[in-house]
């Protein structure tokens, strides 16, 4: 099937950056996802990529979920460097999938921190729970009727 460069190169760099691409299987229409590429286009470029062991493909319900490989055997090239050659990126560019992500600044604090007696901290504030003692609290018997 003849695709256009520039459809070629839209859905590899799409596929570089994101590191995953979604083809719906529907021959008509345009890729929701990559401008100007048609579904059938980035469906038969998928196709051939895990034709020659770049992209493994995961079939499940009318969808193609394409995962471009980072690590193969001893001298095999990778999807990851094909793309890298064939886009001219320099090494340090990586997909979205490779980077780690960032810690968020007000990231809530472990929930194994103690409070200010020692008991275990709680998200629901100042709640208090049945001790061992029994007595106070709900649960299981001691029902205070």
């Amino acid at each position: 099937m003849f695709i256009p460069k520039a459809n070629r190169i839209a859905t590899y760099s799409y596929l570089f950056k994101e590191g995953v691409c979604v083809v719906e299987k529907k021959y008509t229409g345009p890729h929701p996802e990559i401008e100007g590429a048609a579904n059938l286009e980035v469906m038969m470029l998928m196709k051939s990529l895990a034709s020659r062991g770049f992209v493994k493909i995961t079939y499940s319900w009318q969808h193609s979920y394409c995962y471009l490989i980072t690590e193969s055997e001893e001298g095999a090239m990778t999807g990851l460097d094909y793309l890298r050659t064939y886009l001219a990126l320099p090494a340090d560019i990586v997909p979205a999938t490779m980077k780690k992500a960032a810690a968020r600044p007000g990231a809530r604090e472990q929930d194994g921190e103690k409070g200010d007696e020692g008991k275990p901290s709680f998200r629901g504030g100042d709640r208090e729970y049945r001790g061992r003692e029994g007595g106070e609290g709900f649960g299981r018997g001691g029902g205070g009727f």
